[in-house]
């Protein structure tokens, strides 16, 4: 399906419909990788990663030549509630600044080769309240997954999305909250830089929006307390399984987001891997939960889809060792 799902039945569809990863070249690309004149596991898991993208690029020689950075913002009318330490008005800057190629992400995308797309979602139209009811009406909700879905380029061999979004790392607690249990302080960390007021305060509000939205599943959770910048990171997450692009996803808001496909379709995330694990304290268990092992860990806490975008260059890494290196009888190296 190339078009845009236009209900929410579309989406549950696309989520029943999934391709898998190729396992004849998964077969095939480990075959490759144990000729390559190197040590058996000397690589360590740079190996399981060329393996995993020959999977899904239906390849045993994988590359990583066109990725994709696609970055959503999206304004959450909860920060009325005092849950951030700036004003919404820094998202439509920041967007301006990423327009302007001043960002990190601007310069991490560079530096791997990526092409960066910028998508602003009605920043002069926050969502509601989520504590008042849902973030998005289903009609909303749609626009943005489709957005998401849309933005995604199937000339791309990986992607990465991300976001930016004031208030958005309390839609991302409230969705990790409402799909994993706990308390909401188990979820809530300082964001931009919250006091201990503040967290207390943010603490409160995600209690109550999952209390009100206790009866919402899967993707109606991403509706109810996740934002437009997330539910177009959903979208594109999606599409990519479709156009079999192996995704990165980054850090406590992208994972929130991916989360919500997994828990309408467990295994929606297999095309993914963790690019790293943020400060923020739910990521690390929200990745647990979803069995990603992040390849990077940095202390970052910055959004934007950065740690991800760092970590292409791990997965450049990865399948350049894999695809070009010689192998034993190539190089004429003895194998033992």
């Amino acid at each position: 399906m190339s078009q845009s799902p236009r209900s929410l039945a579309d989406i549950r569809s696309l989520l029943s419909g999934l391709p898998y990863s190729d396992g004849p070249s998964v077969k095939a690309a480990q075959a490759r990788n144990g000729q390559l004149t190197k040590p058996p596991g000397a690589l360590g898991r740079l190996e399981d990663v060329a393996v995993w993208m020959a999977g899904w690029q239906r390849t045993d020689r994988p590359h990583a030549d066109t990725p994709q950075v696609v970055i959503f913002a999206g304004n959450h009318g909860v920060t009325a509630q005092g849950i951030s330490a700036f004003p919404p008005q820094v998202t439509a800057q920041m967007v301006a600044n990423f327009l302007a190629g001043g960002a990190a992400i601007n310069q991490l995308s560079r530096v791997f080769g990526a092409r960066m797309d910028v998508h602003a979602l009605e920043l002069d139209q926050p969502t509601a309240d989520f504590t008042q009811g849902a973030a998005m009406d289903e009609a909303g909700f749609l626009r943005a997954f489709a957005s998401g879905w849309d933005a995604v380029d199937p000339g791309a061999d990986l992607l990465v999305t991300g976001e930016m979004g004031i208030g958005n790392t309390t839609a991302a607690a409230a969705i990790a909250h409402a799909l994993c249990g706990g308390t909401p302080g188990e979820w809530v960390g300082r964001g931009t830089g919250l006091d201990d007021a503040g967290l207390i305060t943010k603490a409160r509000v995600v209690g109550e929006a999952v209390a009100r939205h206790a009866d919402a599943r899967g993707i109606e959770v991403l509706r109810s307390l996740g934002g437009r910048e997330l539910a177009a990171m959903a979208g594109a997450i999606l599409r990519a399984r479709h156009l079999r692009i192996p995704v990165l996803l980054d850090g406590f808001i992208c994972t929130a987001a991916a989360a919500c496909l997994d828990a309408e379709a467990p295994g929606a995330l297999d095309h993914c891997l963790a690019g790293h694990v943020s400060e923020e304290p739910g990521h690390a268990c929200l990745l647990d939960r979803l069995g990603k092992v992040p390849l990077l860990s940095l202390g970052l806490r910055l959004g934007e889809g950065s740690g991800a975008a760092l970590a292409i260059g791990v997965v450049q890494g990865a399948v350049a060792c894999h695809s070009g290196m010689a192998t034993f009888a190539e190089a004429g190296v003895s194998d033992g």
